[in-house]
């Protein structure tokens, strides 16, 4: 009975082969359109990362641009910092201008100095800023190379299975006894896979493309940030010159202010004296007057003689330089102070400027030309002062008085501009050691800066 019921399943064994055989061939073209038609669209991978290093990038560059133009600036600041204070310095060491306006102009450097420590530290801030975002993208560029190698391996790994699953052909695998409904699940799952493959490989493409982005950000903004750093350095060496500068000309500023502020205060109290006794004040500059103007006529015929024997010019040309430092203690003109004679319409007139200096200084000749007079001024009175007078043509002549009675130069003699002439004393009516220095111009005295 066994027989009969085993003779019937070959029959039926051989029908099976068969017929697999037969639904294999028209599977197996369904199955290869399966692996060949394309995917479905995986999901696709993000370019953030990238964007996000690519704005960073800009970012840093927008930033780095920023700090050029603040050193741009400081340099400009610094510069022009740099003429003001050594112009300062040159109206400290010689007489350019009067007290107050240098006292003003030492207050605009100080203003100055001020603004340029706030775009300093602006720079010194963003450079920390910048420090700090490099430092993150750096961590930021770590990381990306850990994800990379995960990926790449992640990859590999995948590659390798691919390729044993491969060594067994589906047509294998089917004929071998699995069912359609088993082949359809392979299939499927083979082809979720090839998919997730895909989108692997293209992260690990796009993480090296956000890599090399990350790398090239900070290799540039890492060598700008070292040449502003540097550059930074250099404007902080400048702006403490620049500071020690200015200190040393407030201090010398404070000393000359004292000096002529003692100076004046012993003049006022000297010439309160005279006015208290009005009468002989007026006497006496009445004479004085009188005798300037006897000196004065001496002088023009000395000049024109020697204009006549071809020892001066008709012309001068050229500027005149301060004849000694120190402090304006009385400017030309107009004055105050009662006992200055009257002339015009003032009613008390200063027909030179007043220079005080440490007893002693050396005065020098305002521009070259022959010495016409040197000697004591007797138009003073019984108190003469001593006065040197050079003629720098047949028009202009200057003239230093209340020097001390020394004999440097002599009359007639040719001297060069800035040849010491004299040295300051307090001879004649004079209220302390100082230099009247007086400019007469065709016979009338005027405002020797004017020459200046």
């Amino acid at each position: 009975m066994t027989r009969p019921a085993t003779a019937q399943q070959y029959p039926s064994s051989g029908r099976g082969r068969r017929h697999r055989f037969f639904l294999a061939l028209l599977v197996v073209p369904f199955l290869v359109g399966l692996i060949a038609a394309p995917a479905a669209s995986p999901p696709p991978v993000r370019g953030d990362d990238l964007s996000q290093a690519q704005a960073q990038q800009k970012q840093l560059e927008r930033k780095i641009a920023e700090q050029k133009r603040l050193i741009a600036s400081l340099n400009r600041s610094q510069t022009a910092l740099e003429g003001q204070i050594a112009q300062t310095k040159d109206q400290l060491s010689g007489i350019t201008d009067n007290l107050t306006a240098t006292r003003r102009k030492v207050n605009a450097l100080n203003d100055d100095i001020d603004a340029i420590k706030a775009t300093y530290q602006d720079l010194v801030s963003q450079l920390a800023d910048l420090d700090a975002q490099l430092a993150g993208i750096e961590t930021q560029e770590a990381q990306k190379k850990v994800e990379l190698g995960e990926h790449k391996a992640q990859l590999a790994e995948r590659i390798r299975r691919a390729y044993e699953a491969q060594q067994t052909s589906m047509l294998e695998t089917f004929l071998s006894g699995a069912s359609f409904t088993d082949m359809l699940a392979e299939m499927t799952s083979q082809l979720d896979a090839a998919t997730q493959d895909e989108a692997l490989a293209r992260q690990v493409s796009e993480d090296q493309a956000t890599l090399l982005s990350l790398h090239q950000t900070v290799e540039s903004a890492r060598a700008d940030t070292n040449l502003i750093r540097q550059q930074t350095a250099v404007q902080k060496q400048k702006l403490d010159q620049r500071l020690a500068e200015l200190k040393k000309a407030q201090a010398k500023l404070r000393k000359l202010e004292a000096a002529a502020k003692a100076t004046l205060a012993d003049q006022r109290a000297q010439y309160s004296r005279m006015a208290a006794n009005k009468a002989s004040m007026q006497r006496s500059l009445a004479a004085a007057a009188a005798a300037k103007k006897r000196l004065q006529k001496k002088i023009d015929r000395l000049v024109a003689a020697q204009y006549n024997q071809g020892h001066i010019p008709s012309q001068y040309s050229g500027t005149l330089a301060w004849p000694m430092s120190g402090a304006i203690t009385q400017e030309f003109g107009c004055t105050g102070f009662s006992w200055e004679p009257p002339y015009g319409s003032c009613a008390h007139y200063h027909n030179g400027i007043d220079i005080v200096a440490a007893y002693g200084t050396p005065v020098r000749a305002s521009g070259a030309g022959r010495v016409v007079y040197v000697g004591w001024n007797y138009a003073d009175g019984a108190d003469p002062a001593w006065i040197v007078i050079i003629a720098h043509s047949s028009s202009l002549t200057t003239w230093y008085a209340h020097l001390q009675a020394r004999y440097p130069i002599r009359a007639g003699q040719v001297v060069t501009k800035g040849q010491v002439i004299g040295y300051e004393g307090n001879t004649g009516h004079s209220t302390g050691a100082h230099l009247h220095w007086m400019v007469e111009l065709n016979g009338t005295f005027v405002n020797p800066k004017l020459f200046t």
